[in-house]
């Protein structure tokens, strides 16, 4: 124990920090997102803030890797930091102003994304140098562990501290956590730049066309990040969903909005347990699948078929206690198949692969749900068969999203399995 901890001294303060910072940062947008929901009443702006976040990230992604390989870790992490509190900055002063606008935050939200698409692939590597092998499995757990805690501790920090004192108060620890996750970086933790063969003479568009070169050499990474990249689609378009459903359906829909996502937290905290606990599979790959097939199987239905909270919270319990499972097997398969010099590239090829399906599922479900779903349950007479499975009144469409959702996920599922299968197949039989 002793000597593990040890070995993991500097990754364990970089994480440690990182997520308290990490959570400053979720009550803000927690509380700004709730603020452009009550203020404008539209599913598609509250879906927007997340397609800005989003579209500079996968748009950039990919050139973002090679200057991430070739850039040191530490500085890129630290310069991004500081970009990201000096927006959070200006929001604060809008909101002392009283000027702060939609418009406002779509900007933050686009000019934090590009930062963390330069940050993420440096993080990713910078974990790597940090982490003995033989610990990606535990580290890729307590990655988990933070998520969820975080999960869990916004929704419940971000309305006591805006009950308290505002808006303000949660941008002010915002800025507090940043400052303490940032002075730990730049003085206490010290990360090792990879040995890059030719870092210096490769150019950026021959760097991302060795990072793409990479993946179409190994089509069982590359068949993986598609599989993540469906589920992502569908994904963004519940998360996009579940809001509008539970705040105009449920009577005080904030705190049952922040029950359902504390037993989000909860779910993923169990599962964060469970994976660290839990002896590697036989199969990573087919570990993947089964989880993801338990979560879209179980969440987008359980919550469309129901208006009684109780059963919400069952429903996002099942959905997500299997994803931190997932997650730590998918950090392993990467992260031991992927040579250290590349990850950067790689990693970034793959964010732009992988999660260009976020804003596209975020923005068509706002779509959906303002301009078709609502209008047309708004429609239905209260006998009809629609009524009867998806609820009266308004948060209706945003319910008959969620089932048409958890049907592709499922289907997603399957075809995906069937691909991996048969190329794991492929690849045995290639050794």
């Amino acid at each position: 124990m002793k000597n593990s901890l040890k070995q993991l001294k500097n990754y364990l303060l970089l994480w440690s920090t990182q997520s308290v910072s990490t959570l400053g940062s979720s009550m803000t947008s927690y509380a700004l997102g709730l603020w452009l929901y009550k203020s404008t009443g539209s599913a598609l702006k509250a879906a927007l803030l997340t397609v800005c976040s989003y579209a500079p990230y996968v748009v950039m992604s990919i050139f973002a890797g090679a200057l991430s390989d070739k850039w040191n870790k530490k500085r890129t992490m630290l310069t991004c930091d500081l970009f990201a509190a000096l927006m959070t900055v200006a929001a604060f002063l809008l909101i002392k102003a009283g000027k702060l606008e939609p418009w406002h935050l779509f900007l933050i939200n686009g000019l934090n994304g590009l930062m963390n698409t330069v940050q993420q692939p440096a993080s990713e590597v910078a974990a790597t140098q940090l982490i003995p092998r033989e610990y990606y499995q535990k580290t890729g757990a307590l990655r988990s562990f933070s998520q969820s805690m975080n999960t869990i501790l916004t929704p419940v920090f971000a309305t006591m501290l805006f009950a308290f004192g505002g808006i303000s108060t949660v941008i002010m620890v915002d800025l507090i956590t940043f400052s303490v996750a940032f002075l730990v970086l730049l003085f206490l933790i010290c990360i090792p730049e990879p040995e890059y063969a030719e870092k210096e003479q490769e150019s950026l568009l021959s760097s991302v066309r060795s990072g793409l070169s990479w993946l179409k050499a190994n089509p069982l990474i590359l068949k993986l990040i598609f599989f993540l990249a469906g589920i992502n689609l569908i994904a963004s378009a519940n998360n996009a969903a579940i809001s509008p459903m539970i705040l105009s359906k449920a009577s005080k829909g904030e705190g049952i909005l922040g029950t359902v996502n504390f037993c989000i937290g909860a779910a993923t905290l169990a599962g964060s347990i469970m994976a660290s606990s839990t002896p590697a599979p036989k199969n990573r790959v087919r570990a993947i699948c089964m989880s993801l097939f338990i979560s879209m199987s179980t969440e987008n239905f359980i919550l469309a078929f129901t208006d009684s909270p109780v059963i919400w919270c069952i429903g996002v319990i099942l959905g997500w206690i299997c994803i931190p499972y997932m997650g730590a097997n998918l950090d392993v398969v990467f992260r031991s198949t992927i040579p250290a010099d590349m990850q950067g590239r790689v990693y970034a090829c793959r964010n732009t692969l992988q999660f260009f399906t976020i804003p596209i599922g975020g923005l068509l479900s706002g779509a959906l749900i303002d301009n078709f779903f609502e209008p047309l349950m708004a429609r239905q007479n209260n006998g009809s068969c629609l009524c009867t499975v998806f609820g009266n009144g308004k948060g209706s469409g945003a319910a008959m999203v969620m089932a048409v959702l958890g049907a592709a996920g499922v289907s997603v599922c399957v075809i995906f399995s069937i691909l991996l299968r048969k190329e794991l197949k492929n690849k045995t039989s290639r050794s």
